[in-house]
């Protein structure tokens, strides 16, 4: 078909250069279009919950950070994600869900990407359009589950509660559709 292609556009052009450019642009066409429907082909979404945050009278109220509880969580994290490999590191810009992803980040390094919780179709669309097929997102206990939704197309999961901590969510998609959601302890 191709090789059709290019005796028709030699017919009309009669000028080998411009044969020569059209074919070009047809491969890197071709070859864009492929390379991006294969980047969202298959993608590996963990979505987590930050850790344990302190809620001592001595805290910060705005941003705690993580208890000692929480920054031994957060290494549990490292190892029940390890396997994933994920290539893209999300956290919301609070202290305590930046010190969730930092031992997954720091092993695995990469930067943690801040996203604002409140747009969670803009995180989305960031990673329906991206190269990278596993991801780590960190968020809350009224974010995550939502998010999870989002991406299942279903309202399948309701906000954590409070003293929830320790539940992975990993979601597969293809072509953009849910294959499998896997709810994991850590």
């Amino acid at each position: 078909m191709l090789l059709r292609f290019v005796i028709e556009i030699r017919r009309i052009t009669n000028s080998p250069m411009k044969i020569v450019l059209i074919g070009l642009v047809c491969l890197l066409a071709v070859f864009f279009s492929y390379s991006t429907v294969n980047a969202q082909s298959k993608k590996t979404i963990i979505l987590v919950r930050h850790a344990e945050k302190d809620v001592s009278d001595a805290a910060d109220k705005s941003d705690p950070v993580l208890t000692a509880e929480g920054r031994a969580r957060a290494i549990l994290l490292l190892k029940a994600v390890k396997k994933y490999k994920p290539q893209e590191i999300f956290s919301t810009d609070y202290q305590r869900t930046r010190d969730t992803a930092e031992p997954t980040a720091r092993y695995r390094n990469k930067q943690v990407q801040i996203y604002d919780a409140s747009k969670p179709g803009d995180l989305i669309t960031k990673i329906m359009a991206g190269r990278s097929k596993r991801y780590l997102i960190v968020g809350h206990s009224n974010t995550i589950p939502p998010l999870a939704n989002m991406l299942a197309k279903k309202e399948i999961f309701r906000n954590l509660l409070d003293g929830e901590h320790g539940v992975i969510w990993v979601i597969r998609l293809k072509k953009g559709e849910l294959k499998k959601v896997e709810i994991l302890p850590y």
